[in-house]
């Protein structure tokens, strides 16, 4: 399956008291994330946007998006690099008016990597979720998720997050 390949630079401000990422700052990454992957940049040049930027902001948007629910494992400590991490991205679900956006956090690569690859099947320090809902500005409710949106998200399509189960 084809993932998006997300980097995002880590902030000083970012670590807790014990040097690694703090989990409220973790979140915060994986919104960045989801920001450059989701939403378009009038800024971008041609060929520089991302495949899944279909959504407009700022105060004009038609429409915004809305977090539904995460849900979030830590696997193990993530400590300050200058490497900006690698946050591998998927749709897990898309329904009518909502998507499951799936993350895992890897090392990032010196030098940088590709927009978009397979999993690359090395270990991670989070996995996560979040339900977005598309909603409509002017209304406040839930809209329909267009045609042209969904055409590119489900080339992400892949399995959701398999989360460890608790008794």
């Amino acid at each position: 399956m084809t993932r998006l390949h997300v980097p995002v630079p880590l902030r000083w401000s970012d670590l807790d008291a014990y040097q690694h990422v703090n989990n409220v700052a973790m979140l915060r990454l994986l919104e960045d994330a989801r920001i450059t992957a989701f939403w378009r940049h009038p800024e971008a040049v041609d060929g520089e946007e991302w495949p899944t930027a279909v959504l407009d902001t700022g105060p004009h948007a038609t429409s915004h998006t809305l977090v539904a629910g995460q849900q979030i494992e830590y696997l193990r400590p993530l400590a300050f690099s200058r490497t900006p991490v690698r946050v591998e991205m998927w749709i897990g679900a898309i329904g009518g008016a909502s998507l499951e956006v799936c993350y895992e956090v890897h090392d990032g690569v010196p030098g940088g990597f590709d927009r978009t690859g397979p999993a690359s099947g090395g270990k991670a320090y989070v996995k996560a979720a979040t339900t977005i809902v598309v909603v409509d500005a002017a209304m406040g409710a839930p809209r329909r998720i267009a045609d042209v949106e969904r055409a590119a998200w489900e080339a992400y399509l892949e399995d959701p997050v398999a989360f460890r189960r608790r008794g």
